[in-house]
């Protein structure tokens, strides 16, 4: 699969060989493939404005496209992304010998500050399904997303792309495709089981069929929306914002991202092993589970504070 060029715009052959090598070599997912060619081209951009080019740019230039990145008000994590896109082009330009050097070879990464996921309590998790009320299609359909969202820790990508083959009813477990397209058999519970058999009886999913299909894989998506379609993420998301509403909810970043973090921190709350939640969550590295380990201990300490006596927060004159 060849990247789409952009309207009117070009990046030099050797950055549309590194894009399809990424593609065909390395699996990368369209998603991931449009942000680096979003960073590429405005790294284009920024040389063809002070008269370089990646073939000959030299690491004092790149420092200074990531000073200007950084005085424009870009956030750390945008910065530090824009960087790496930047070291993996230049460090694919010198094994093809597009060039001898690689100039990001000595440069410092972007130093991100670690940010700690704000899960939602079990009572609010509960009171998010619960906000679904009726049993119309599309109701069925809804309290499904939610419940399996939060069953599985799934990335909500993973779940508009779910096929019906992909869930087996009988022993429920689905199957999921994340990052790279790497599988893994995820299980869950009888509330999202019962959900799901809400969603797939004749008064659910079945509702949403169109009389004819409009696209090849509609007729097998899990969840449709009101035209027969597959459902998109923008209405996933919509979805969980919507009933984090009628629930009263007043998180600001309230997403399917959010049931993702909560799902692992409760497990982790009720003595899950951190190397099944990184197998649930489909990490590559324990290292990125362990953030929800902070998270639990955070709560530990909270609920510590506020009911151990000697704790320091009754006003008897000891320190935490």
């Amino acid at each position: 699969m060849v990247p789409v060029r952009e309207m009117g715009e070009e990046l030099p052959l050797c950055v549309e060989e590194f894009l399809t090598w990424m593609a065909a070599e390395r699996g990368r997912a369209p998603l991931t493939l449009a942000a680096y060619r979003r960073d590429l081209l405005r790294y284009h951009r920024w040389l063809l404005a002070h008269g370089g080019d990646v073939e000959t740019v030299i690491a004092e230039q790149i420092l200074g496209f990531i000073a200007e990145m950084r005085t424009g008000g870009a956030a750390p994590a945008s910065v530090a992304r824009q960087l790496a896109a930047v070291r993996m082009l230049h460090r694919h330009l010198v094994v093809e010998r597009v060039r001898p050097d690689d100039p990001t070879g000595d440069l410092e990464g972007v130093r991100v500050p670690s940010g700690i996921p704000k899960p939602l309590s079990e009572t609010q998790v509960a009171a998010l399904i619960d906000a679904v009320t009726g049993v119309n299609a599309t109701a069925r359909r809804d309290r499904a997303i939610l419940e399996l969202l939060y069953a599985t820790g799934a990335r909500i990508s993973e779940v508009v792309g779910l096929s019906i083959g992909d869930i087996v009813f009988s022993e429920n477990l689905v199957r999921l495709f994340g990052k790279g397209s790497k599988e893994r058999i995820v299980p869950f519970g009888g509330s999202c089981a019962r959900a799901l058999d809400q969603w797939f009886d004749s008064e659910g999913r079945a509702q949403m069929v169109p009389d004819r299909w409009r696209r090849r894989g509609d007729a097998e998506a899990v969840f449709l929306n009101q035209r027969g379609g597959r459902l998109s993420r923008q209405s996933a998301w919509t979805i969980v914002r919507t009933y984090g509403l009628r629930a009263g909810i007043t998180q600001d970043h309230l997403s399917p991202h959010v049931l993702r973090h909560s799902c692992a921190t409760h497990l982790l709350d009720h003595g899950a092993d951190l190397r099944i939640v990184q197998e649930l969550l489909g990490h590559a590295s324990v290292s990125t589970t362990q953030i929800y380990t902070r998270v639990s201990q955070d709560r530990l300490w909270n609920v510590y504070r506020a009911a151990h006596p000697r704790s320091g927060a009754h006003g008897d004159g000891t320190v935490d």
